[in-house]
């Protein structure tokens, strides 16, 4: 994908109204463009019929349950963890210095092996490379137990994700014994590492050398690479790598436009109009991904003159926005508080027939919120259904985040349940504004709920969860708690960024915990040394 869910250090979760939304925009830029219009849909509703005082919110709209306290609250949501998994969770959550150690405490342990059951461990453990590895290196010893390639590429990636390259290259070197376990798949997930790990060299190195590992350098591998640099704001070296390699491998419009991208997320427009030129030199015409990428930038700017001017060009090209891109127009909007421009450009979207898709609602319940219109964004996300569109992860993600952001604890869970019923897998960024909210609130006995939650729901804590919690708790006062996370954070070998550890042991300072503050001066002296 084009663009990706930027990750500021160790606080990727903490911006999540606005993060989670990009995110989804992004994936749209990866792939080809196609309109979702329609002329013979059924006409999408007036979005003014949603503003009126009278609209129940969404905690008032669901009659079945009374909840008065965190305890029911609580009660709201299921759980049903398997008994056989919990088993093996309860030894893989012990601290151990290394995988084989892992191996060892599970000698002797049965578990019907299947590769369904193992992704799932894995996954709940994939922030935490010793048990994750540990597991995977045991399951390989079971008898009639064989892993299979995408289990064998999750731990590629686990591993990659910690940093661990070295252990990441020998298991692809054992990956390489076994026919066909080796794909481009596997070959996209390290080059992406390792762009993530600032590692751009190795990322292009890796690229050029896939033939030893039987990959093709196709185009598709090339803009995979492209694409990666850019998502690190590396468009000089995506542009480099380009360059060197266009009159060899056939290009297409995916590689000009992951440029264009680059260019305008630099500021840098007048290299991403020059690449528009040298692409239609090459026989490829502009199209609506290369004229969102301007429009993005614009619309972070603010800069809504620019966008209008884009749009009347794209007229005058025959090259009709799509749903992402009137998704991104009102999101820009709404960032800037201008709900009456909201509903234009959504009116204006129907009256181009370009039918509302999720990314549509999403868009509009952020805009609304952001305005401090959450009532109004509840009945946009009600009306959804009733016009055939099935909310999806980002919407819920959005619509929970509206809802912790106008303190509407109980709204935020409901919708969490609602997930359960439609089987909509939540993830981190589902997470990240429930925790800020309890963190904020002092409802500590949510707090542990929902980090359980979230395991049984197979989502790995990570670094910007630990900094996300022990920032929140800081601040509330729940010293001993931000503590203990921070212990936590260090011994699964995540290492807290500068400003979270001066403000947790200034605050222990202040408040005369010196015990406690010498114990946090330990720990990051320890990160510290294992950094190194």
């Amino acid at each position: 994908m084009l663009l990706k869910l930027p990750r500021p250090r160790h606080l990727p979760i903490s911006n999540a109204k606005t993060n989670t939304f990009r995110y989804l925009l992004c994936n749209f830029l990866s792939t080809a463009s196609e309109a979702t219009q329609a002329s013979e849909a059924s006409a999408p509703p007036r979005l003014s019929q949603f503003f009126t005082n009278k609209r129940p919110s969404v905690a008032d709209s669901i009659k079945d349950r009374k909840l008065d306290g965190p305890n029911n609250l609580i009660n709201l949501l299921s759980e049903n963890p398997d008994p056989e998994l919990e088993k093996f969770c309860k030894i893989l959550k012990n601290r151990y210095p290394s995988p084989e150690n892992v191996v060892e405490a599970l000698e002797g342990c049965d578990l019907e092996l299947s590769s369904a059951k193992i992704e799932q461990l894995l996954k709940r453990f994939s922030n935490d490379w010793i048990p994750a590895f540990g597991l995977f290196k045991w399951a390989k010893t079971q008898t009639g137990y064989v892993h299979s390639p995408e289990l064998y590429n999750f731990m590629v990636d686990v591993l990659s994700k910690s940093r661990k390259f070295k252990i990441m290259w020998e298991l692809v070197e054992e990956m390489c014994q076994l026919e066909g376990y080796v794909s481009l798949v596997t070959m996209t997930r390290i080059i992406r590492r390792l762009a993530r790990a600032g590692m751009y060299k190795v990322a292009i190195e890796t690229f050029k050398g896939m033939g030893r590992f039987g990959i093709s350098k196709d185009i598709s591998a090339l803009n995979i690479l492209m694409n990666s640099l850019d998502n690190f704001n590396r468009v000089k070296d995506a542009h480099e790598v380009f360059l060197e390699f266009k009159e060899t491998i056939p290009l297409n419009d995916q590689s000009f436009n992951i440029l264009i991208h680059g260019w305008c997320k630099a500021r840098n427009f007048d290299d991403a109009r020059k690449t528009m030129e040298e692409m239609e030199k090459h026989g490829f015409h502009p199209n609506v991904v290369s004229y969102t990428s301007f429009i993005e930038m614009y619309g972070r700017d603010q800069d809504f003159t620019k966008i209008d001017a884009i749009l009347d060009k794209m007229q005058t090209k025959g090259c009709n926005p799509t749903a992402v891109t009137y998704a991104i127009i009102i999101h820009a909007f709404g960032k800037a508080r201008k709900k009456g421009e909201v509903l234009e450009v959504y009116e204006k979207m129907k009256k181009n027939g370009c039918v509302p898709s999720p990314l549509t609602y999403s868009s509009l319940v952020y805009s609304l919120g952001r305005i401090g219109k959450f009532k109004d964004a509840c009945g946009v996300f009600e009306d959804m259904t009733k016009q055939g569109v099935t909310p999806d992860l980002l919407t819920y993600n959005t619509m929970i985040c509206c809802a912790c952001s106008h303190r509407q604890e109980e709204a935020a869970l409901k919708l969490l349940k609602k997930m359960e019923e439609n089987s909509c897998k939540p993830n981190l960024q589902t997470y990240a504004p429930l925790l800020k909210m309890c963190c904020k609130r002092k409802r500590m006995k949510l707090l542990y709920f929902l980090l359980n939650h979230m395991f049984n729901n197979d989502v790995s804590i990570e670094a910007g969860t630990y900094s996300l919690l022990i920032h929140g708790l800081r601040n509330s006062g729940k010293l001993k708690q931000a503590c203990f996370f921070f212990k936590e954070m260090v011994s699964k070998g995540f290492f807290p960024n500068n400003d979270l550890y001066e403000s947790l042991r200034d605050e222990l300072e202040s408040k005369s915990m010196l015990e406690a503050k010498e114990n946090i001066e330990n720990l990051m002296l320890h990160a510290r040394q294992e950094r190194v």
